[in-house]
């Protein structure tokens, strides 16, 4: 016998995203059922966890969450460069504990989170809108009715593929990540590594979590590439280039691999009843591929909105669109800004990337992050253009197209 759940929104994913929509849609008045494929919340990880302090401390998210970073090396193939801050403003989340963290937000605000709960299929009304999801548990085949649905599902977008809104991602970053143990670990500095050997169309890392652990990994654009990060990275750790040498003895303790949505802020992302959030709206830093900080910033706002859409009495499209219009009017911009860079920087050979770190150099530790952050502001660019008047940094960061298109 299929069981059947009523809520008032149903979030699909207990990811930063979904639980950061049913904390705050929870925290607001609305009765909140949370589906979580795995066993448990985080139970697979499938990012390294990049985010910066400023957001942390907007999320109120515990010290012992996150590991601080203040230097930022970067590496070419015969080139490196760092640039250090007085203090950490980037940091490594410890990627568990923080979604769990988050759910455990959600929960103790009143959210049902039940795991195990795979959603295989959408509900709709006899206008074609959706109204709830099918999915299978323990107990067999199982209904969720809501009023509104919450798509935080991921790179997979299981809801909005099911009601055929969308197709699969087609530019994308694939990436694979070992934690480890190493006997030279450097707690505030993390590593990106560029060119060939490294990573074709994208890079590699090692970011440090603690006294003696780094994840170190690799990262690649599809379809740019057609090289496997998996069989990358352990060519890397039997080899051993640059600062990965210089970690000493490795010990891998876990495996991380996850896909991240490459195709710009393309996605329309509210309809009647259904918001995405988060991957599957597409809410990524195409510089560096992280998108933690959008997913539970956005989240929020999605909570918000829906919440308020409820009381309302209507949830529809028009309901739901101040959401769209807050994500987009932050970031959008911003993104655009962001993927041009990266389309140049994809096709730069090492010997480019050796040249470009020479301007990289000339950054302060402030104006590195705002760049590496994607935070494209006409004000950071007209600062960048007035400090660094050198051609080459002028057509690094296409001042003169970021900020008039």
């Amino acid at each position: 016998m299929n069981k059947e759940f009523h809520y008032d929104i149903v979030v699909v994913g207990a990811g930063p995203a979904g639980s950061s929509a049913a904390y705050e849609a929870s925290k607001n008045g609305a009765k909140v059922a949370i589906l979580e494929k795995e066993e448990s919340v985080a139970e697979t990880v499938r990012t390294s966890g990049v985010t910066w302090i400023k957001n942390i401390k907007e999320f109120q998210i515990p010290d012992d969450c996150y590991n601080p970073i203040k230097n930022y090396s970067f590496c070419s193939p015969n080139n490196e460069v760092t640039i250090s801050d007085s203090t950490p403003q980037a940091a490594v989340l410890d990627v568990r504990k923080t979604f769990r963290w988050l759910a455990q937000q959600a929960e103790n605000q009143g959210a049902d989170i039940f795991v195990k709960t795979n959603v295989k299929d959408v509900i709709k009304n006899q206008n074609g809108d959706i109204i709830g999801v099918r999915a299978n548990n323990t107990e067999g085949d199982v209904s969720f009715f809501g009023k509104i649905i919450i798509d935080s599902s991921g790179f997979g977008s299981v809801v909005c593929k099911s009601m055929g809104f969308v197709t699969q991602w087609k530019r994308f970053g694939a990436g694979a990540e070992y934690e480890v143990k190493a006997e030279n670990v450097d707690p505030e500095t993390w590593w990106l590594m560029v060119g060939q050997k490294y990573s074709p169309a994208g890079y590699a890392w090692i970011f440090p979590i603690g006294k003696d652990k780094v994840r170190i990994g690799v990262g690649i654009g599809k379809p740019e590439s057609s090289i496997d990060p998996t069989e990358r990275l352990k060519e890397l750790m039997e080899s051993k280039p640059g600062p990965i040498g210089r970690l000493g003895k490795i010990t891998p303790i876990e495996f991380h691999y996850g896909l991240i949505p490459n195709d710009g802020l393309s996605r329309k992302t509210v309809y009647s009843n259904l918001i995405l959030v988060g991957d599957s709206a597409g809410q990524a830093n195409p510089l560096v591929l992280e998108g933690i900080r959008y997913a539970i910033k956005f989240g929020r706002v999605a909570g918000r909105v829906a919440a308020k859409a409820l009381k309302s009495g209507k949830t529809d499209e028009s309901a739901l669109l101040p959401y769209e219009k807050n994500w987009r009017k932050e970031i959008e911009s911003k993104i655009k800004a962001a993927r041009k860079v990266q389309d140049r920087w994809v096709g730069l050979s090492d010997e480019e990337w050796d040249k470009e770190l020479d301007i990289i150099k000339e950054l302060t530790a402030e104006e590195f992050l705002n760049f590496i952050k994607a935070d494209f502001g006409l004000s950071n660019m007209l600062k960048l253009a007035t400090h660094h008047p050198k051609l080459a940094v002028r057509q690094l960061f296409g001042l003169v197209k970021g900020i008039r298109k």
